[in-house]
């Protein structure tokens, strides 16, 4: 039996001994299980694995403790997977990952109560959740420079749209600009990989990479090598929140159905009356070659929110200068309303966010099968449905629960208005076609059926 003990960094060195005590208390519980999965999944940083089965098989025999000790709390890795030693050394970044995970689960989980009804329900209280969850992980700290760019985009993507996703990182490195991702592979660590370059060349010290996850995606998506600062958010809702109001700006990335659901996600949010005014520089871009991609993500949108939502983003093909001197005379603006409206640089209080986008879905062939897929609703509104739609083929692509009722039971099946059913379907087979489901070399088979 393997044993390595890991010593309390940043946040985590400074508990007190009743904080250490409820800390220990959760180690029979639910959440501490899902710790464990994530600090697993952590230790699996690099791997390229979205099969979250495949990937825990090797560890049966993996365990965590918490030991106590007078300043804190220490972590015992039990038979931890050895891709993260050097010369059996844990990997630096790995380690601070590791408290990261401690920190966001069980610590503010249990402040929060993440699994239980007592958890925040209201608007205004969820929004509380997200600033308190990131000012404890100190990402606040550093970001009133109005320089952090949300970068989303596939995890599944060929090895040009990669290419370019660091190219684009290069121009916003250059710039400043710091990267935020959902911290895993693909398009998600391409733009970091390339500001890293771009941010060494300006002799910028304080580049910032920084990953936001979820426990049910971190174990198809585990942080890739160059995040410096992990963010577990307790669902994808809160994850998604803390995204747009930690951001600046966002860059979309070519993707599959998690890509299309974060621009749903967005839009639906820019098409509130409430963020009129709002400025949010959004940009959508690839490669030479991804035209196509970008014509039928422009056509749904428009056949089913409208060119309304058209009109909140921007596309550009093939010109990583052009993404980052528009973005960077957008951030101008948002700094310029922040300063008109008295908000915080920081975090993005003024922007509205609805219920409907705040509160978990969670995707049962039941709640699946009871999706409004109508046009007979106002755009906002569909958004969300077509997002929680497509949330829940994430679910069932790569997520442990999701993945768990498709064996039992089939696919989710999606039903409602021809028309619009039939824009689901023919967007969906595109991703699939494109391989943009599941990493190269991995078959798919489909987690829905579109009647």
């Amino acid at each position: 039996m393997n044993k390595v003990q890991l010593n309390p960094v940043g946040w985590m060195s400074q508990l007190s001994q009743i904080e250490v005590s409820q800390l220990q208390d959760t180690a029979n519980s639910q959440l501490f299980q899902m710790f464990k999965n994530c600090c697993l999944a952590v230790l699996n940083s690099g791997v390229d694995e979205d099969n979250f089965e495949v990937l825990f098989a090797p560890y049966h025999d993996f365990d965590i403790r918490l030991v106590r000790r007078e300043r804190g709390v220490k972590i015992e890795l039990i038979n931890p997977p050895e891709v993260a030693f050097v010369d059996g050394e844990l990997i630096k970044g790995v380690h601070e990952h590791i408290f990261s995970v401690l920190r966001d689960l069980l610590f503010m989980g249990n402040k929060y109560a993440f699994l239980h009804q007592s958890a925040p329900a209201d608007n205004e209280s969820i929004t509380d959740m997200v600033f308190d969850m990131l000012r404890h992980s100190n990402a606040l700290e550093g970001n009133d420079n109005l320089n952090t760019v949300v970068c989303w985009g596939g995890h599944s993507i060929n090895q040009t749209e990669y290419k370019y996703t660091k190219e684009v990182g290069y121009q916003l490195g250059l710039r400043k600009i710091n990267i935020c991702t959902g911290c895993g592979p693909g398009a998600m660590k391409g733009p970091m990989k390339g500001a890293t370059i771009g941010h060494a060349k300006q002799r910028y010290h304080e580049g910032r990479y920084i990953g936001i996850s979820e426990p049910s995606i971190i174990a198809a998506e585990p942080p890739n090598a160059i995040v410096n600062e992990l963010i577990v958010m307790p669902d994808i809702e809160k994850r998604l929140e803390a995204f747009v109001r930690l951001s600046h700006g966002i860059i979309i990335f070519p993707g599959g159905v998690g890509t299309a659901e974060e621009l749903l996600y967005i839009l639906g949010i820019l098409m509130n009356d409430k963020n009129a005014q709002q400025p949010f520089p959004l940009i959508l871009t690839g490669p030479a070659g991804s035209e196509q991609y970008f014509e039928a993500i422009d056509a749904f949108v428009g056949a089913t929110l409208g060119k309304e939502a058209q009109e909140k983003y921007q596309i550009i093909v093939d010109d990583p200068q052009d993404v980052a001197r528009v973005m960077t005379a957008g951030l101008e603006k948002v700094r310029e309303f922040r300063v008109a409206m008295g908000d915080a640089f920081s975090f993005n209080w003024s922007l509205k966010i609805e219920d409907a986008f705040q509160h978990p879905f969670i995707p049962t062939h039941e709640t699946m099968s009871q999706l409004a897929l109508h046009h007979d609703q106002s755009p906002a509104e569909l958004a969300v449905v077509l997002r929680q739609a497509f949330s829940g083929i994430v679910a069932g692509n790569v997520k442990a629960e999701g993945i768990k009722q498709i064996k039992e039971r089939g696919p989710f099946v999606l039903s409602g208005e021809q028309s619009l059913m039939q824009r689901i379907d023919t967007l969906l087979e595109s991703f699939v076609a494109q391989h943009r489901m599941k990493l190269p070399g991995t078959a798919y088979e489909p987690c829905y059926v579109v009647k």
